[in-house]
């Protein structure tokens, strides 16, 4: 399961708050890395909600046509096309 864009900014944002109240650099560094990591991972999760719901979008518009399976099982097995 992948995180959502939400989640991604509000642990890019608590990294960040970190960053700009610790004192200590070490802590600062990691912080700043951690908040660039999350920040990348919210782009990626903002095209995978949008391309979702693209999908969705396009499913919503073309539902599938009900067709009946009788022409795919025939007397070839190799085929799967009935003969005649």
């Amino acid at each position: 399961m992948y995180p959502s864009a939400t989640l991604c900014r509000a642990q890019e944002a608590i990294h960040l708050d970190r960053a700009n109240g610790s004192a200590l650099e070490n802590v600062r560094a990691i912080a700043v890395k951690a908040a660039k990591a999350w920040g990348i991972e919210a782009l990626a999760a903002e095209a995978r909600e949008a391309r979702g719901e693209s999908v969705r979008l396009h499913r919503l518009a073309h539902p599938p046509v009900s067709r009946s399976t009788d022409h795919y099982f025939g007397e070839n097995p190799d085929r799967g096309i009935p003969n005649g």
